[in-house]
């Protein structure tokens, strides 16, 4: 993941703290803002998993602490939901004049009832996902239940959210509770994703039910299925970011011209603090990652699966087109491959490191016909072995490695 840590001014000039998450080729199929949920901040697991996830599938994230929180300036106990909104304005303010206007909003829990009132106030946003929003915002108000009567009598007071301590002023309860979510949603008119678990402790699943009803076609409802309000399992996060991906395709066409890789073949990055490495080609784009079990997160193929994955596309499809040319049936063919160190007097083949080891590949041939002969089975064995990326791997081979100065 590549991610650039920026601020930005909110409305009283205090700056706030956020990451942009940029696609491989910086050249994204649009920009979403990203809100938090309440007291919580951008580095959350799930914020910054669903957003890392959103880059990889092409879209550019800017995801910030909302004042007062995380590393963002101002006080937290003189801001409210009000300002979070104002803070989410002055967000998409920010991405419209050095970068894009953003076309997406997704709010988190509290954070998905502000992108409601945002998106209302910013033509440029097209569409909106909510993930484990409330249907009104003063539904957090039970966060702090038993601090509602101090509150009221002295005008403040010291509360614990999370583990974590705050102070809330009355003005910060009455700011909630003058909040009608349900009535602003009926008014618009965007795309609206709405994301919630059924098993949600913290925000009832009746809440996507009222938020659903009151909004108007085009809305879409998906279940997080076994879910936690906080998406704490990094795959639920993960399937929750491929869902927004596919879902806006259809609200949020683009038109995708040919990647930059700057000149070459393939371009290859990898950033963060895992293994997690992104592969792009003029036309596509690809993961590759370790297992968990050397320090990676499992989210693509490792390197030598992706060589064989190289050289058994590139066998079946030399077989594919040797079968069409002969006029054979041949309904699919599949290819299995295996990757191991061997001793070189192991080896059927020859070469140059006596008694050291070399890589061996072992690759098993399916063909599925209704009629498949002897001959055809001998000469699949045979053409098999002419397909370029076999060739290639049996050639003399030069890798030439050269310093290529980082673009600013």
């Amino acid at each position: 993941m590549k991610t650039k840590k920026l601020t930005f001014p909110n409305a009283k000039g205090q700056q706030l703290a956020a990451k942009m998450y940029l696609p491989l080729d910086e050249n994204p199929r649009y920009f979403a803002l990203f809100a938090h949920c309440f007291t919580c901040s951008k580095n959350l697991k799930a914020v910054s998993t669903i957003s890392d996830t959103l880059s990889q599938l092409g879209i550019a994230v800017l995801s910030f602490d909302f004042t007062g929180l995380g590393n963002s300036e101002g006080d937290f106990s003189a801001s409210g939901f009000s300002s979070n909104v104002s803070d989410l304005v002055y967000a998409s303010r920010f991405l419209e004049e050095h970068y894009e206007a953003p076309k997406l909003m997704i709010g988190h829990s509290l954070g998905g009832a502000a992108v409601v009132f945002a998106a209302a106030q910013l033509d440029t946003i097209e569409a909106l996902v909510t993930i484990g929003a409330p249907s009104s915002p003063e539904h957090v108000k039970h966060l702090f239940s038993d601090e509602l009567d101090e509150i009221e009598e002295k005008g403040k007071a010291k509360v614990n959210i999370g583990g974590r301590p705050f102070e809330l002023s009355q003005e910060f309860v009455k700011d909630l509770e003058s909040q009608n979510l349900q009535e602003v949603l009926h008014a618009m008119r965007k795309a609206l994703l709405i994301l919630h678990s059924p098993q949600d402790l913290i925000v009832e699943i009746s809440n996507a039910a009222e938020l659903y009803q009151a909004a108007h076609h085009p809305k879409s409802f998906v279940s997080l299925n076994g879910a936690d309000h906080l998406l704490s399992d990094p795959e639920e996060s993960s399937y929750a970011a491929e869902v927004i991906s596919a879902w806006s395709k259809k609200y949020l066409p683009t038109f995708r011209s040919e990647n930059d890789v700057k000149g070459h073949q393939v371009k290859v990055r990898l950033a963060g603090d895992n293994y997690t490495t992104e592969v792009l080609t003029p036309f596509h784009h690809l993961i590759a990652d370790e297992p968990e079990s050397v320090g990676g997160k499992n989210l693509g193929p490792t390197p030598y699966d992706l060589l064989m994955a190289s050289l058994g596309t590139c066998t079946a499809m030399t077989l594919k087109m040797y079968s069409e040319r002969k006029g054979w049936n041949w309904e699919e063919v599949v290819v299995y491959l295996n990757h191991e160190k061997v001793h070189q007097e192991d080896s059927a083949g020859v070469g140059k490191n006596k008694g050291g080891k070399i890589s061996k590949f072992t690759r098993w041939i399916e063909i599925r016909a209704k009629e498949l002969t002897q001959e055809m089975k001998e000469k699949a064995l045979e053409i098999a072995d002419k397909c370029p990326v076999h060739k290639t791997l049996h050639e003399p081979i030069e890798v030439e490695t050269k310093i290529k100065d980082a673009e600013s």
